[in-house]
């Protein structure tokens, strides 16, 4: 009798294999859980939902849900106190880099970058103008500030993907 091989991947390969395959990701299978990255993590220690271990863990262990709906991957701080301790070379901070990219293209992040790229595409700034601020330059004798730049900027982000360019229609042609 022939063994039954099983021709589908694990959610962990096919998740794991997802992440190892983006800029960034390439290390992510060389961890082996020591736990060096969550001891040196200045996060870590002050937020509980934060630990770059147990991120590594959950991408490794396919719960790509889990890490991908969650907050954790946006707490670390890029401080790359992880990359410079660990002893298998594993760049956690470019694996997180990944882990949020892949989050955005999943339709996962939080708010306020959200916020921020719509600030962005609208106004040609990442934070919007507030009524203080606006109020605050009448009363200076000061212009409104006015969108700056927004069709250059959103010629490049509609060039590089980061934006969806518009299509056109039969009826607005």
């Amino acid at each position: 009798m022939m063994p039954h091989h099983n021709t589908e991947k694990s959610a962990e390969m096919v998740f794991s294999d997802e992440v190892t395959c983006r800029h960034g990701g390439e290390t992510l299978k060389s961890c082996y859980q020591c736990g060096t990255c969550a001891s040196s993590c200045p996060v870590a220690r002050l937020d509980s939902r934060f630990n770059p271990r147990e991120i590594i863990k959950l991408s490794l262990l396919g719960e790509k849900e889990e890490v991908l709906s969650g907050d954790a991957i946006w707490l670390c701080t890029s401080c790359f106190n992880c990359q410079e301790r660990c002893p298998q070379d594993v760049e956690i901070a470019d694996v997180i880099y990944a882990l949020r990219n892949i989050a955005i293209e999943a339709g996962h992040s939080p708010n306020i970058y959200s916020d921020f790229g719509a600030a962005l595409i609208n106004e040609g700034r990442i934070v919007s103008i507030s009524k203080f601020v606006e109020k605050k330059r009448e009363e200076y004798g000061l212009p409104p500030l006015k969108p700056v730049g927004v069709d250059a900027l959103n010629k490049i982000l509609s060039e590089t993907g980061f934006i969806k360019p518009e299509k056109k229609t039969e009826e607005s042609q």
